[in-house]
This record gives structure tokens, sequence and C-alpha cells, in this order.
């Protein structure tokens, strides 16, 4: 264990002999209370999220993670868990409170044969995806490689594979946890089952994932790309992709959203991923070609490409250091209502980073019976994002916070209860409280027997326990 840093000024009650603690019990990590490791782990992607722990663990083994959890609780310090800093909310940072940095547990490791990869709390879905790539496979991952695998897979995780492999929950095949009171146990169909269905949907909340072993799938390849057309043919676009995509094929998922054009004005984006026969897919009238044949588009760059170079584009779209805010509805399809909403949404941008985007859930990942599984939806439909970006421009935050707030709820109406739960946050209680349906009691029970004093807290969880069925 190494430590340089000096500590800390007006720590929380119980931090500083905490401090003392971790230096002498944590066997393989480093300790930082200030300095460039402190300030490494504590900058996040969104830089609207301005939290300040006290002390950060860098951990590289999960003997570290137990020994930092259980000084934590000793000294009454609340503990936060850091891998891929991706959170809107900064969820990864506690005020006052002990990191957990995992960004030092990295590792990938691929068995191709089984189709298995084992990966390190602390490796990004670019990590996994890269890895797997080596040896003809591929991970289901969301659209951002820069987004942490496992918390990712934690709270659901929809992506471009959803409709032929389903969530990134649906292929966690196990985990190694480090529980409330510091043990490790593993968590898959044949040990702590129970713990097991709670990871897969459930968020973070139930202790540290230091490893997990995830299926992988011979679709290394997939016809994918970027069509853009103007936002003056919104509602005929809109009713036209529905027909296709109504009885679509699982190989095809399509995220369907709105951004600022070129010029400024908004424009409608496309973004189909076919992970099926790559000659199919790719064919000149074949099912991706055809979205590109709905109006006249404004660029239609489609073909074969590297999952990890699509990962790699949705980054450079969303990069590390901007301002930044997120809602989210879950709506059964882009009705006229919602297309409409969505429109207006766009028209109003307050700046040209944000964007408005729907992601598709259709095909496998519907197929599941609810309760094999803690997340809390299973229906076909849209969960949306509503993310506003900006840079400091001498307006401040509050422009942008409200045309965030304006979208979220003017698709109230015309939305399902709850949300996705890693992209809610404290201030929408109502949706949290849904966000589960008839799998939130369950839930509860799991949390209240593994950790009674709530110690991890990774995205929210409802407080009741009379959600309707989803």
């Amino acid at each position: 264990m190494t430590s340089t840093d000096p500590p800390a000024t007006g720590p929380p009650l119980g931090a500083p002999d905490l401090v003392a603690a971790l230096r002498s019990t944590v066997p393989t990590g480093s300790v930082h209370t200030a300095g460039p490791e402190f300030t490494r782990a504590t900058t996040l992607f969104n830089s609207a999220a301005e939290t300040t722990p006290h002390v950060v663990v860098r951990c590289v083994s999960t003997a570290d993670v137990q020994a930092a959890v259980r000084a934590a609780r000793e000294h009454d310090v609340a503990i936060s868990v850091r891998s891929g800093g991706h959170d809107f909310w900064g969820r990864g940072i506690r005020a006052g409170g002990l990191v957990l940095d995992l960004t030092g547990m990295r590792t990938v490791h691929i068995d191709a044969e089984a189709r298995h990869a084992v990966v390190g709390g602390g490796a990004l879905s670019s990590d996994v995806v890269s890895a797997a790539e080596r040896v003809g496979l591929t991970a289901v991952t969301g659209t951002s490689g820069a987004v942490g695998m496992v918390g990712l897979t934690l709270g659901g995780g929809y992506g471009p594979l959803i409709g032929r492999f389903g969530l990134a929950a649906d292929n966690l095949l196990g985990a190694d946890v480090v529980l409330a009171d510091g043990s490790l146990v593993r968590a898959d169909a044949e040990h702590h089952p129970d713990l097991f269905w709670a990871l897969r949907g459930g968020g973070g909340n139930f202790g540290v994932v230091t490893s997990a072993r995830i299926q992988l799938h011979p679709v290394p390849t997939v016809v994918s790309g970027t069509i853009l057309y103007p936002a003056t043919r919104t509602r005929r676009l809109l009713s036209d992709l529905g027909e296709i995509l109504h009885e679509g094929p699982d190989e095809l998922s399509v995220d369907i959203g709105f951004l600022p054009g070129p010029a400024g004005d908004p424009v409608v984006y496309l973004a189909p991923t076919w992970s099926g026969d790559i000659g199919r897919g790719d064919a000149d009238d074949g099912p991706v070609r055809a979205l590109a044949r709905l109006a006249t588009p404004m660029t239609a760059e489609i073909g074969p490409v590297a999952r990890s170079t699509t990962l790699a584009a949705t980054d450079a779209m969303f990069p590390v250091g901007r301002r930044g805010a997120i809602r989210t509805r879950t709506v059964r399809d882009i009705s006229e209502p919602v297309g409409a909403r969505l429109e207006h949404g766009a028209a109003t941008f307050t700046s040209g980073f944000s964007a408005v985007l729907a992601h598709d859930f259709h095909g496998a990942a519907t197929r599941r019976d609810l309760d094999t599984t803690a997340f809390g939806i299973r229906r076909p439909h849209r969960m949306i994002e509503v993310i506003a970006m900006w840079e400091n421009d001498g307006r401040g935050d509050t422009p942008h916070l409200d045309w965030a707030d304006t979208v979220h709820e003017a698709l109230a109406p015309h939305s399902l209860p709850g949300g996705y739960v890693n992209f809610l946050g404290p201030d929408h209680p109502d949706q949290i409280a849904e966000a589960y349906g008839t799998n939130t009691r369950p839930l509860l029970s799991i949390k209240s027997k593994l950790d009674p004093d709530s110690v991890f807290t990774a995205t929210p969880l409802p407080e009741r326990t009379n959600a309707p069925a989803r």
C-alpha cells in the first residue's frame, strides 16, 4: 500500500481515524486525500456533478475493497463506488465520504470456447468489447464505450444488441460481491440466487461487484451507422419508421432521436444496428438501408463496422468534461403525441450539445418472464433520454436544466410508470416508486437482508412496495 498525500481539511466525523485505519489495513491499493490520484478519481464525466469526498482508496484487489468497506463501516463514513464515472448524477462520489476507486481493476479475461468473459469491477464497456473482438466475439453493452461495464449491467443495460440477446443484465452469469460487512460471496444461479436475481437490474445497491462473468456472442461486426433527416419531415418519418419496426426482426435495433444539426436547426437522428448476417444487413434492398429511403436524408453513412468503432463514435459525441443533466421516460412507442413532444423539445434546444434519444426495447429482451430478473418492465417500449449538455457560456446551468425538466414533464402524460433506474435521480420519487413494478417487494426484501443500513446506494430504490404490474 502506498500514500504520499496530505490529509484533507475539515474532515467529517470519523474520517481522520478512517484514513489512518485505511493506511494500515488496505493490503495492495493506495489511499489518497489530495493530489493527482485523488483528482483523477474524483473527476467525472459530468463536470456539473460537483461533489468532494474525504478519501479515495484506489483498489487493485478484492482484498482492498473488503478492507476499505470494513474500515468505512467501523468509522461511520459513507461509501461510494467509482468505476467508469459516467453517471450523470455523480453517484460515484459521496460528499465527505470514502470512494472505492475500481479503475485499477480493469482486467478482462476471455474464454473463447465457452464464450464467457470475466471482467474486473473497473472495466469499461470498451475494454470488454475490444478484448472479445480479438477472438471473434462481442459483449452486450450500451452505446458508449466509456461507461463502466458492471454499473451498466447492474441497472439493466439497454443497447443495440437488445433485440437479439436481451439486456446487459440478461447476460450476467455470475459475480463476486463484497457485502456491507466486508465479506465476499459469489452470486450466480446456484450460489446466493436471491442476490444474483437482484444484481440483474436491481442496481448497485447490494454490494461491490469486484468481478463479473458475462455471456459473449459471435457478433464482432455489425451493420450500423448514422442517418440524418431534416426535422421538417418528423411526423411522417416517425410514422413510417414505426410501421417498419413494428414487426421488425430481432436482429435490427434502431435508436431514434433529435440532435442539433450542423446549421443549428434540429435534425432527426436514426442509428440502426443489424446484428444478423452481414450480407443481408448490408444489402441495398436489406432492412438497414431501407431506413435511408424514408425521405431524402441529409446524410446516410451505413456499413459493416466493428462494435468497438460504434462505441467510440458515441464517446466522441459526448466527451468527458461538459456540464450535463439527464431525465428519462418510458413510452410504449413513438406515437404522434410523443413525437410532437420530442419535436418541440428539439426545437427549443438551449445548447448545441444536447439531445433527445429513444432506445429500442424489443425482441429477446421482451421474452423473459418479468420475475426472472429484478428489471421492472418486459413489454416492448422505448426508453427516452432527455440529455442536456452544455459548456460554460456565462448563462449558468438554469436554462439547460429548465429545458430538460420541461421536456420531461411534457412527456409524462404519455409515459408508462417508472423509468430507467440508471438515469433516475433523487428529484423524481414518483418514477422511482414505480421503477420495478411487481419486482419491488422481493427486491426490497433482499436489500433489507443483505444491507439493512443502506451502505450501498448506487441507484435509487423505492420506499414502498405497492407498485402496479408492468
